[in-house]
């Protein structure tokens, strides 16, 4: 997918490397990579063969000198594998020390595989380690490099004691393999090549850190603290437990976002990681990600089901007028009959092309000036709908276009949406103003009486 960001966007050499030759991974990297800027970690779900561990290692390369970790858990992993074996020089003086160099404990980006199937001391190590970011090495406690931690697992846990540390995670993102629609372009990639990461793609560690000290002092906009009101309100509306701790973490995140956009506050668009924040199910996810873009994109079905059948109601009417039979003292109908009578099979007769016109039925000028305004009216509320929807999708484009952290493929959505919205109100004012022009090419008979007809009645919804 090629990306679309901003002109100059600081960000864009990352994501760009992180997604370079993957398919479909938007969404992951951006999550990733932002997880990383924050000082976050973040899970990925989905089954093997997704690029899952490619990207944790694509996110060390852009770490410049960062010590990579990476392992595949099972039951059978021992505590030695992930944190170092023990000091035998240690031993000997009745010291309990790992040897962590080279270990997860002296790792900034680390990939462990498969982390849900650790033991309950893996786990419990971990804990501290993903929260305190601490290592409790003997009777030291000492400080750990880790910058992110990406885990992955096929299936979120199922067993209750795994909750705590799967909370560990501020961001959850399914990952999946790629669609029908991308399956050629997949069998068809070409190799990821080992080349050295462009210095434009190389994180700044200085660069972040002073981000990170301004991001805290970033106020919420008033349109993102109501998005996160109604985001509660989602959450308990659909028995979906958040904790505190989770909203203060998503705040943070959101701050860290807003600063790297260089915005003066939280806005809107930050919001857009709801979904991989918030769902406590991979389940949950497309449920936060339409109530984002409802909420933001403006991407809820629009219901002009009403108009739609008014413009039908008016079809009718004329298709009703135009084939209603002459007055009865009129013998045009007889002298169609004759005409058609002597005209042969097949044969185009300019006699009943002509008798067949002045068979319909004449309307007053009173008439027909009155259902050309009923149209009128109705086409005037058509165009305003129009015009409105028009104005809005280039306000929510111009928006989404913007937003450096946006995934391309939810833009895309974004964008059909809207145009098919404006494509079909077009489509309906084409339509409508089709009809007006029938009614005013209504035969007209300046000697009948002067009535205007009752307004065209449709069902409102």
């Amino acid at each position: 997918m090629t990306l679309q960001l901003p002109p100059g966007s600081l960000w864009a050499p990352m994501l760009a490397e992180l997604e370079r030759g993957l398919l479909q991974r938007d969404v992951a990297a951006r999550a990733l990579l932002l997880a990383a800027l924050a000082g976050e970690h973040v899970l990925l779900l989905g089954p093997p063969g997704t690029a899952k561990s490619e990207l944790a290692r694509r996110l060390q390369r852009l770490l410049p000198g960062a010590h990579y970790f990476e392992r595949l858990l099972t039951r059978f992993t021992v505590p030695e594998e992930l944190f170092g074996p023990l000091s035998l020089r240690a031993l000997e003086n009745d010291r309990y020390e790992r040897l962590t160099e080279g270990y997860l404990p002296s790792a900034e980006v680390a990939f462990l595989d498969e982390v849900f199937k650790a033991n309950s001391a893996i786990l419990n190590t971990l804990l501290g380690l993903l929260h305190e970011r601490q290592f409790d090495n003997g009777s030291q406690r000492v400080p750990v490099p880790l910058v992110c931690l990406i885990g992955a697992s096929n299936e979120q846990p199922q067993d209750d004691s795994l909750l705590a540390f799967y909370d560990r995670f501020l961001l959850r993102v399914p990952v999946q393999p790629v669609d029908d629609d991308h399956f050629a372009a997949l069998l068809q990639a070409e190799a990821f090549d080992d080349r050295p990461v462009h210095a434009e793609a190389l994180i700044d560690l200085a660069q972040i850190e002073a981000l990170r000290q301004r991001s805290a002092t970033l106020p919420l906009g008033d349109g993102a603290l109501d998005l996160l009101l109604q985001a509660r309100q989602h959450a308990a509306a659909s028995g979906q437990t958040v904790s505190d701790r989770r909203w203060r973490q998503l705040v943070a995140l959101l701050q860290w976002q807003a600063a790297s956009c260089d915005a003066p506050a939280v806005g809107e668009w930050d919001l857009w990681v709801l979904p991989f924040v918030l769902a406590a199910d991979p389940a949950h996810v497309p449920g936060w990600t339409r109530f984002f873009l409802d909420a933001v994109a403006h991407t809820a079905p629009l219901p002009i089901d009403g108009l739609e059948r008014a413009v039908m109601a008016f079809e009718q009417q004329l298709d009703t007028e135009r084939r209603a039979p002459p007055e009865a003292q009129d013998d045009s109908a007889g002298k169609l009959a004759l005409a058609r009578a002597i005209t042969r099979p097949g044969e185009e007769s300019e006699m009943v092309r002509i008798t067949s016109e002045r068979a319909q039925r004449r309307y007053s000028p009173v008439h027909i000036e009155a259902r050309v305004a009923q149209c009128d009216a109705l086409q005037e509320r058509l165009v305003a709908l129009h015009n409105e929807r028009l104005n809005e999708a280039l306000a929510v484009l111009g928006k989404a276009r913007a937003h450096v952290w946006l995934p391309p493929s939810w833009l895309l959505q974004i964008e059909a949406v809207h145009a098919e919205r404006c494509g079909q109100l077009a489509v309906l004012c084409a339509q409508h103003q089709s009809t007006r022009h029938g009614f005013a090419a209504l035969p007209v008979d300046t000697n009948a009486t002067p009535v205007a007809p009752p307004p065209v009645h449709w069902e409102a919804s």
